[in-house]
């Protein structure tokens, strides 16, 4: 790719979760525009590595569960020290649990939160510094359309998305004028080993409603990812929504 097309040279983009799904996708995306991806892993390391093989640049992976703020700090300074700066930040990971209120264990919507909100929290709050020393700070924060109209069984994934969704308006107040941007993209139901394991039934719900009548893939939404980052300067506290149609 010729020097010209590579808009993100230089830069360097932390993304969360960015060892499968979504997050690979956009890792991918943002690389081919040239930035150097730093690419978190909870616990899969095989996976992360072959999110970074190929994307060159000196691309690398951190371990670090988000969900933990010693973790997330950690990684977020090891990060500055090992590329000098943080261009870009992209809060992809996140859990999915279903089940309705009456039935949800507990114990899932506390992984659901941790890992989706309260890990947006521990990244920024060690990140927002680093980005606002820059000249042109970049948050795109991955929430869902189901934080938009709700869907049944889904009340702790839709708390947590539509949690961060007010995450991004208020950090986008706060940071704006030290430069940076802060963002939201809210997919639909795209294919990803995530969504593999939602019912059948959920499935044909989600598609009756979604207006283009298909699911979409994860380089959809690593398009609006990388829209964020590349040209959306001007672009801040809002949530761009990639779902076929599905919130309207």
């Amino acid at each position: 790719m010729a020097s010209g097309s590579q808009p993100l040279s230089g830069r360097v983009a932390l993304v969360t979760g960015g060892s499968r799904g979504l997050g690979r996708a956009i890792s991918a995306d943002l690389a081919a525009a040239g930035a150097t991806l730093a690419i978190n892993y909870r616990g899969d390391e095989r996976a992360a590595r072959e999110s970074a093989a190929g994307l060159g640049n000196g691309a690398g992976i951190w371990q670090a569960d988000i969900s933990d703020r010693g973790e997330a700090a950690a990684m977020v300074e090891g990060v500055l020290a090992h590329h000098g700066r943080l261009d870009l930040l992209v809060l992809n990971a996140g859990v999915w649990r279903g089940g309705r209120i009456d039935s949800l264990d507990p114990a899932d919507w506390d992984a659901v939160i941790d890992t989706s909100l309260t890990g947006a929290f521990n990244v920024l709050r060690a990140a927002s510094g680093p980005l606002a020393a820059g000249d042109a700070g970049r948050v795109v924060v991955l929430s869902s359309a189901i934080a938009l109209v709700g869907f049944a069984g889904d009340a702790a994934y839709g708390a947590a998305k539509a949690g961060l969704v007010g995450l991004v308006r208020s950090l986008a107040k706060e940071l704006g004028g030290d430069g940076v941007t802060v963002n939201a993209v809210a997919p639909g139901f795209i294919h990803t080993d995530m969504t593999a394991d939602v019912p059948e039934r959920s499935r044909e719900r989600m598609l009756r409603r979604t207006a283009l009548r298909r699911f979409g893939d994860p380089e959809d939404v690593a398009k609006a990812v990388r829209y964020l980052a590349v040209d959306g300067g001007y672009v801040t506290g809002q949530t761009l929504t990639v779902d076929g149609g599905f919130s309207l």
